[in-house]
């Protein structure tokens, strides 16, 4: 929906317009939406979306619990620096489930970065049908291309992210503050400044994974070249790219996640 889709020198929006694939500019995340809203209407806005809730229902679950099982059973034994703690467990809980998911993140940029159309419908026949063409050609570790800059963006946002929750909970603790709404502001916060620092690499995993679906590209380069030659050709400011949009999504969905994991987790303890 963005630059961030395809590695070209200017902002703009992709559009399926009657039968016909075209991009516009547009000026920013707001203009986007605009443009978006008015060729393809509201369906336009939420392509990919049952993709996304395959991979996320699953894989947040998953992360969540091995998260806390790591936090709170493995590793206070084996390190003494509280602080520490949430940080490695945040980075070993995310490496595994980003590691799994890789070939589902694959198909689900693909989906948002291509156009609905008769031969491309977005159903499970047509996203299992290009899966497999790419397979064909370029084998099956093709399917985790991309997980290198996907590593770069999720595990350091992981371990700040949770580095930073349980410093500010224990901030908001001390003043005698606890409940469902510090956990979403402790978790908006902290999604919020996590999201800032690994932005450039959202940028370089999106691109890297759009490149490869596309049957016109004939191979991406690694992670650093492809990183320095944005900054080349494109300026640093590229790699702030969809920042907003990316917040936006971060800051609630991380207040929501952790305020309904610390309420249900509270509800079970004491029933």
């Amino acid at each position: 929906m963005s630059s961030l889709a395809r590695p070209i020198a200017t902002e703009v929006v992709c559009l399926w317009d009657h039968g016909m694939f075209r991009t516009e500019r547009v000026n920013g995340f707001i203009d986007a939406v605009r443009h978006v809203w008015r060729v393809e209407g509201t369906r336009g806005l939420w392509k990919g979306a049952g993709t996304s809730l395959v991979i996320g229902v699953p894989s947040s679950t998953s992360y969540i619990l091995i998260y806390d099982h790591l936090l709170n059973v493995v590793l206070p034994p084996i390190i003494p620096h509280e602080p520490t703690v949430p940080l490695v467990a945040g980075i070993l809980a995310r490496s595994a489930i980003t590691s799994i998911a890789s070939p589902l993140e694959l198909i689900r940029t693909n989906l948002q970065s291509t156009p609905l159309s008769p031969q491309n419908p977005h159903t499970l026949r047509s996203v299992l049908t290009s899966v497999r063409a790419l397979v064909r050609q370029r084998g099956v570790v093709s399917l985790w291309r991309g997980l290198g800059p996907t590593l770069w963006r999720d595990v350091p946002f992981s371990g700040i992210y949770w580095a930073s929750y349980e410093a500010w909970k224990r901030e908001f603790s001390r003043h005698g503050r606890s409940g469902a709404w510090v956990a979403f502001v402790c978790g908006a916060v902290s999604g919020t400044s996590a999201a800032l620092i690994t932005s450039p690499f959202d940028v370089l995993k999106t691109r890297r994974q759009a490149l490869v679906m596309s049957p016109s590209s004939s191979h991406a380069s690694s992670s650093i070249p492809f990183l320095l030659r944005i900054i080349r050709t494109e300026g640093v400011p590229a790699l702030f790219a969809g920042i907003l949009p990316r917040v936006a999504k971060i800051a609630p969905a991380c207040g929501i996640m952790i305020a309904c994991f610390e309420g249900i987790g509270k509800f079970l303890k004491h029933p």
